[in-house]
């Protein structure tokens, strides 16, 4: 089993926003798989796809972003899950619009949702899709990564949501690696 966690906040306020990209993908997922989304009582929504003999269990986190990491640790332990196994997926201020970059670890890099998870899984080591947004020209970062997409990007974000819901799709029968090679 495959654990993919797309990154976002709850609620309507924040559906549309920079920083729900992760939500996005893992949205688009269980959209072209038609698969439900159910209340777990991990901290989470959860989704399930079977691909490729694989299942996908994609979650999305109701612990809000900055408390991410409870979410993942409680689903990592109950599905006794391997770290090799899990992806996740946010938004990346150092990226443009329209570009993923793939990786097996690093640094939070300044992300609250990813040093809450790194907190609470003990390690830097875990795959990721990091899909870009891009940097304010000026102004409040908190407010940049909160507020939508231009309507000019628009077109964009959705062609990046796709491709990153594609990697995650060939993550289901090839190693994480081959996956980083093809879409960086």
């Amino acid at each position: 089993m495959k654990i993919i966690v797309g990154l976002g906040n709850p609620g309507k306020k924040y559906e549309r926003t920079r920083h729900n990209v992760g939500f996005m993908v893992v949205d688009e997922l269980s959209y072209l798989h038609q698969t439900p989304w159910k209340k777990s009582k991990l901290g989470g929504m959860i989704s399930e796809v079977n691909l490729n003999g694989e299942k996908l269990l994609l979650i999305k986190p109701l612990t809000f972003m900055n408390a991410s990491g409870e979410c993942v640790r409680a689903v990592m332990d109950y599905y006794q899950a391997d770290i090799q196994d899990l992806v996740i997926i946010y938004d990346d201020l150092d990226i443009s619009v329209g570009k993923i970059r793939l990786r097996q670890k690093g640094s939070a890099g300044g992300h609250n949702g990813i040093k809450s998870i790194i907190h609470h899984l003990k390690t830097q080591d875990f795959n990721r899709i990091r899909v870009g947004i891009d940097r304010p020209e000026h102004g409040d970062i908190i407010n940049y990564v909160l507020g939508d997409f231009k309507k000019a990007e628009q077109s964009l974000i959705i062609e990046t949501i796709k491709r990153s819901a594609s990697a995650i799709e060939d993550f289901s029968s090839q190693p994480f690696l081959e996956i980083m090679n093809k879409y960086n």
